[in-house]
C-alpha cells in the first residue's frame, strides 16, 4: 500500500503532466507507463551487470549495446540541460524501446511498439524525471499500488472497467488453486500481472527445494510457466522477473 509521502510525491507528478497541457488522465498514465520502463530497463540492466560481475561472466545479455548507452535512464538524466535530456528521450530512448524486440517475441516489444511520446517541454520532462527518481518502486507490488492509486484519481476508472483485485483475494485464490510447478498458467486479462505474481510466489514457496535442484523445472519456470494477455495498451505490467525481466 502506498503511504502519505508516496502518494503526495506522484501527486505532485500528476501535477506536473497536468500544469503543462497534458490533462487526459489515460494520456498521463500512459506516459507515465513509458517512463517509468525506461527507468525499469536501466535498473534490471543493473543488476545484471552486478550479478554478471560477481559471477565472474563476459557474456551476459546485455539489454543496451556499446553505442546505445546514452539511452539508459542512468546516463540521460545526468546531462547538463533539459533540452539535451528531451531530445536524447525524444529522438533516441523512445526509438530505441519500440524496436528492443523487432521479432515480436517480447511482450514488452508490443506494448511499446507504438508507444508515443507526447510530453511538450524539456522543463516538463526534466521534472518529471526529477520525480520518478524521488518513488520508491523496488517494494513487493509497489507498481501495482502505484497503479492502483493512479485509477483511484481519474473518474473514468469504473467505466473503462479497470479495477484491481486486491491482493488477499489474490492470494485466497491462489491458494485454492494451489499450481504446481508443472503447471502452465495464464491470465487472458492480466492487468497488473497480480495473479500471474501470486502464483509465482506460491510456487517458490512451496516448491522452491525442488527449482533449485532440478534444471528442467527451473526452465520451466523461468521461462515457460507463466503467459499473460490484456487487450487495453494502457494497463501497467508490474515489475517481476516472470513477466518482464525474462521476456527482455
Amino acid at each position: 500500500m502506498l503511504h502519505g509521502e508516496e502518494r503526495n510525491k506522484i501527486d505532485r507528478i500528476w501535477n506536473i503532466f497536468y500544469s503543462g497541457g497534458i490533462s487526459n488522465p489515460l494520456e498521463v498514465i500512459e506516459q507515465f507507463t513509458y517512463l517509468l520502463f525506461i527507468k525499469q530497463l536501466d535498473d534490471i540492466e543493473t543488476r545484471q551487470e552486478k550479478n554478471a560481475m560477481m559471477m565472474g561472466m563476459s557474456d551476459y545479455h546485455a539489454l543496451f549495446g556499446a553505442d546505445q548507452q546514452q539511452y539508459r535512464w542512468s546516463k540521460f538524466k545526468q546531462l547538463g540541460s533539459a533540452e539535451e535530456i528531451y531530445t536524447i528521450v525524444e529522438k533516441g530512448v523512445f526509438p530505441f524501446i519500440k524496436s528492443l524486440h523487432p521479432d515480436g517475441d517480447s511482450a514488452y516489444a508490443k506494448y511499446m511498439g507504438d508507444a508515443i511520446f507526447k510530453i511538450p517541454t524539456p522543463a516538463m520532462l526534466a521534472s518529471i524525471i526529477e520525480g520518478i527518481d524521488t518513488l520508491s518502486l523496488d517494494e513487493e507490488d509497489s507498481k501495482g499500488d502505484l497503479y492502483e492509486y493512479l485509477l483511484s484519481k481519474i473518474a473514468t476508472s469504473g467505466t473503462n472497467g479497470q479495477f484491481r483485485t486486491p491482493r488477499h483475494i489474490i492470494k485466497m485464490m491462489v491458494e485454492m488453486v494451489a499450481p504446481q510447478p508443472t503447471d502452465v498458467i495464464v491470465d487472458p486479462a492480466m492487468g497488473s500481472a497480480g495473479f500471474l505474481v501470486g502464483a509465482e510466489m506460491y510456487v517458490r514457496e512451496h516448491y522452491g527445494d525442488e527449482l533449485d535442484v532440478d534444471m528442467h523445472l527451473a526452465e520451466h519456470f523461468n521461462n515457460a510457466m507463466f503467459h499473460g494477455y490484456d487487450m487495453d495498451r494502457t494497463r501497467i505490467l508490474r515489475e517481476d522477473r516472470h513477466c518482464i525481466g525474462s521476456k527482455l
